[in-house]
């Protein structure tokens, strides 16, 4: 079971973080053990993860990189997800909501295929098809802008497993409780400052202002950090 470390006096609050530009500088003073390590590397999770990650990476003079994964989408509702993939092909699967909505092998298949085609371009877009930074021995941070379902982090920390790193970190500013221990099973260590309980939970709900970033913020962002 990977530690927790979090911020008590924001346990259960909502509207904590002013930005996710905000919550990236709160984030970096949890990680400031990593400050200009050379055996670490930060990883975001595009999009939401990006302008946390950046800011995090930009004062803790770490390298920071992507890690393209994409939520399965339930093919009658796409804002809902019913799992995730990596950019490697790993899949997820929630089993019990593939279940109880029925979804057949050919939907499941159907949405596999889609996917992997929106990584590639993300990958292509985003990163401009770059091999990964090596992992291997390294003291990997993985940073999303939140935990909701968890899959997509879940999908990213096993690629990253892969790669036989010396310790994965999730660091999220805010996170549901029941997704950071089930996270916790998987990693090393996670840092989440804002957990919440309760049945509803809503990653916007930690931020005063909040929207879904587009491809284009995404990329000003990446042009900032790699220039």
């Amino acid at each position: 079971m990977g530690e927790l470390i979090e911020d008590p006096d924001l346990r259960d609050r909502r509207f904590v973080f002013e930005d996710r530009q905000d919550a990236g500088r709160r984030l970096a003073a949890f990680l400031g053990h990593y400050r200009g390590s050379t055996n670490a590397l930060l990883f975001a999770v595009p999009s939401g993860g990006v302008p946390v990650a950046a800011e995090a990476a930009r004062i803790l003079s770490l390298p920071l990189d992507l890690l393209i994964v994409r939520k399965l989408q339930i093919p009658f509702n796409p804002e809902a997800g019913f799992g995730a993939m990596a950019l490697n092909g790993d899949v997820l699967l929630n089993d019990e909501l593939v279940e109880s909505v029925r979804l057949g092998k050919e939907d499941i298949a159907a949405a596999v295929n889609t996917t992997k085609k929106v990584l590639d371009q993300r990958n292509r877009l985003f990163r401009g098809d770059r091999p990964l930074p090596p992992c291997g021995g390294k003291k990997v941070i993985i940073t999303d802008d939140g935990l909701a379902s968890g899959y997509t982090m879940r999908v990213a920390a096993r690629w990253v497993r892969s790669m036989a790193p010396e310790r994965i970190v999730v660091a999220v500013p805010t996170g549901s409780e029941r997704t950071v221990d089930i996270i916790r099973r998987e990693v090393d260590e996670i840092v989440c400052l804002n957990v919440r309980s309760g049945y509803r939970f809503a990653v916007a709900e930690a931020y005063r202002r909040w929207h879904d970033l587009s491809d284009d913020e995404v990329l000003r962002i990446i042009v900032s950090v790699f220039g």
